[in-house]
């Protein structure tokens, strides 16, 4: 070896160390930075002297040459990374829905002495008070005012969940340009990832911002991602290209970004039925990727749809189209069943205007009647006989054709009590994926997150190393400064 070889070496130890020491303060600098993964220097010892040979030197055995960086590791664990997006798909699909429940029970408010309960309770009273007092005019008169009450109960109820309806479709297309953004992104971080690689760079900071995007994505839509390292050079390290699929739950998966080819697909906006087909009312038909209809994959996005509402084999479901069509066929049966036996009386005129039909009764359910003395609550004409004001109390406890065989008060509480069933199923899915994907996150943090304690040791170890080797290049050239400058002076 040449006689410098020595401060080569030392040299050669001063830089890496110096790498790893720069290395731990990124770290440090970025202990608090969401999404970043720790890094580390694998440190590697250089090839040793001499290299196999003709000319090789005879030596006792192969001499050390030093130590050199072999690679900067990300460290980061993509088994934890799947388990994570699957978790989390299921996670913004359950808050979603937890969300979109407790708006329609805060609106249902039930029980209070605000809700629909509370309006059908007071129309009851009333109209049982007509009953025992049936000459008194005011009685009449809080039967038309209670009545009006519980029109407009329904009417805001109807009109309430129709427009949290349409919120939610509104948010649905907000969700899939967010998602149409990151699969852009995405093609993007590709692109400069796999300049870096070709080179033999691992472009950690990339994969960092490329895998907090797909943590984003995947709350949206449930994904699946695969790499490709076929670009990188030969011993070098990397994660290569990240391919994104769409999981749907039947058929095989949808490519939204191809991360060889660099192509990506973007979720096309929904599209609706007629609203002439259902009452004026919009609701889903498919979202797709290309032809591919990708409503049943988990997430934020399936959770919109299933709480505004979808047409599937040509029937309406989701959560508020179900409890709206309850609410019309109750108004409907409260109309229906009140006007039939209202025009037998005296008088003979309708006490609610006329509904078609079940659909959309509860957003144009009202009182036909002007004046209170309009108002039957005898069967003969008798102003002293309430006859008829108690049998039209009864609609409201008594079987109802019009309900299946349920009277109004029963289909109610059926109704609110599914209602506060959903609602307690969607908060324990909540809690129990919430759990499991924290659960997954906590062993990724601690295999990917900083520790500020381990970081401050790595650091006084690395400055230590640096320090040895400065020593090293001391002991090289005061041996040198011998041969140079000591050497040689016999005979002068």
């Amino acid at each position: 070896m040449s006689t410098f070889r020595g401060l080569e070496m030392s040299r050669q130890a001063l830089s890496t160390q110096q790498s790893a020491l720069y290395t731990t303060g990124h770290n440090i600098s970025n202990a608090n930075t969401p999404g970043y993964s720790r890094q580390r220097v694998n440190m590697q010892a250089m090839n040793a002297y001499p290299s196999p040979g003709m000319n090789s030197p005879q030596l006792p055995g192969q001499l050390g040459t030093g130590v050199e960086a072999g690679s900067v590791q990300r460290i980061r664990n993509q088994f934890l990374d799947t388990q994570f997006r699957s978790e989390n798909a299921s996670v913004g699909y359950w808050a979603q829905r937890t969300e979109a429940l407790s708006r329609m029970e805060n609106l249902l408010n039930e029980p209070s002495d605000s809700g629909i309960e509370s309006a059908i309770s007071d129309f009851w009273s009333a109209l049982k008070g007509a009953a025992t007092n049936p000459e008194q005019n005011g009685e009449r008169a809080v039967i038309l005012s209670r009545g009006e009450a519980l029109a407009d109960t329904f009417n805001h109820l109807s009109s309430s969940m129709n427009t949290i309806r349409s919120d939610l479709q509104t948010e649905t297309e907000n969700t899939i340009d967010q998602a149409n953004s990151m699969i852009e992104n995405l093609r993007d971080i590709n692109s400069q990832i796999k300049k870096l690689e070709t080179h033999g760079y691992s472009a950690n900071d990339l994969y960092d911002k490329r895998d907090n995007i797909l943590d984003d994505l995947s709350e949206i839509v449930n994904i699946d991602v695969t790499y490709n390292k076929d670009h990188i050079p030969d011993g070098k390290q990397g994660d290569g290209v990240a391919t994104v699929n769409i999981i749907i739950a039947e058929g095989e998966p949808v490519n939204i970004v191809n991360g060889v080819t660099g192509d990506i697909a973007k979720i096309e906006k929904p599209t609706y039925t007629d609203p002439d087909e259902y009452n004026g009312m919009k609701f889903f038909e498919s979202i797709s990727v290309g032809d591919v209809d990708i409503i049943s994959s988990k997430g934020t996005l399936q959770s919109y749809v299933h709480a505004s509402g979808y047409v599937e084999d040509g029937e309406i479901k989701g959560d508020f189209p179900e409890v709206l069509e309850k609410l019309d066929n109750m108004a409907y049966a409260i109309v229906f069943s009140f006007n039939e036996l209202h025009q037998d009386g005296d008088s003979g005129l309708p006490f609610f205007e006329e509904l078609s039909g079940a659909p959309g009764a509860a957003g144009k359910m009202a009182v036909a009647l002007k004046d209170h003395s309009d108002v039957n609550v005898s069967k003969d004409g008798n102003t002293g006989n309430g006859d008829l004001a108690d049998d039209l109390a009864a609609i409201f406890t008594s079987v109802n054709d019009e309900l299946d065989g349920v009277s109004v008060n029963g289909y109610l509480e059926s109704l609110i009590g599914e209602v506060g069933v959903n609602a307690s199923h969607a908060n324990t899915m909540l809690e129990s994926t919430a759990t499991l994907q924290h659960q997954v996150n906590n062993q990724r943090q601690s295999i990917s997150a900083v520790s500020l304690d381990e970081e401050m040791t790595n650091m006084i170890k690395f400055q230590h190393a640096y320090n040895a080797a400065a020593r090293g290049m001391t002991a090289m050239d005061e041996l040198i400064d011998t041969v140079i400058n000591r050497m040689g002076l016999v005979g002068r």
